[in-house]
């Protein structure tokens, strides 16, 4: 379910996290938007995202495992832009 966000958002305070498909997620506790970075260079921003949902997913033993069952297909989205994709380690 694509949304249109009003303006473009830079990722605040972005956290680099261990996912072999995630690269780094912020979050904006004043608009309660989830911003994901995958891989591939794509960020995302998910609306409606609780707090509380974005600290389990950093505390996720799976952060990609997390954000499928959890925030993919449950929250609104917009497609953010595209960037150099994140090397591997």
């Amino acid at each position: 379910m694509p949304i249109a966000i009003s303006k473009p958002l830079r990722l605040m305070n972005p956290v680099a996290v261990r996912s072999s498909s995630l690269a780094q997620v912020a979050y904006d506790s004043r608009q309660s938007i989830l911003q994901v970075e995958f891989r591939d260079g794509t960020a995302y921003g998910y609306a409606g995202v609780p707090l509380s949902t974005y600290h389990d997913l950093l505390r996720a033993d799976s952060k990609g495992a997390y954000f499928n069952r959890h925030i993919r297909s449950l929250f609104p989205y917009a497609v953010l832009g595209v960037a150099a994709p994140v090397e591997s380690d």
